[in-house]
């Protein structure tokens, strides 16, 4: 018997002055919506939702890295690079979060070999965010 796994969630460590601003960020930016929050074991745990995705925001202490303003140049093979979000159009999804101030920090590209195209941009932290429309290791489909 194999296990059958299904994405729930990501999470991200934020310092507890950071946190305000992060549910800020991803509530005015993507649309995410605080479904819980709660303190447990001296951290304050947000889980955030905008339809089946959903984020957590950790709040105690964390360390700081500086914002990543290239996506080619953030590779560290220690730390989760990046979280991926998806989308249905992505050129509509850049033009509203461009209308929000939010901007590209890579693409958008057309990634042959999944029949995508992705795009990044970063939070207000320096968290990397990749933007993706369906393809065909989604869907099942050839393009």
């Amino acid at each position: 018997m194999s296990t059958s796994f299904s994405h729930d969630h990501v999470g991200i460590s934020v310092t507890a002055e950071d946190l305000g601003a992060a549910i800020e960020w991803y509530s005015s930016k993507l649309g995410f919506a605080v479904d819980q929050r709660f303190d447990s074991h001296g951290t304050t745990f947000v889980f955030l939702a905008n339809g089946d995705a959903k984020i957590e925001l950790m709040a105690g202490a964390a360390i700081r890295h500086a914002p990543t303003d290239d996506v080619l140049t953030s590779m560290d093979p220690s730390r989760l690079h990046h979280l991926c979000l998806a989308v249905e159009d992505l050129d509509a999804a850049i033009s509203q979060l461009g209308d929000r101030g939010v901007e590209l920090i890579g693409g958008p590209m057309q990634i042959a070999e999944i029949g995508q195209r992705i795009a990044f941009i970063t939070d207000n932290l320096g968290n990397i965010i990749e933007l993706a429309e369906p393809g065909t290791w989604r869907t099942g489909r050839q393009n």
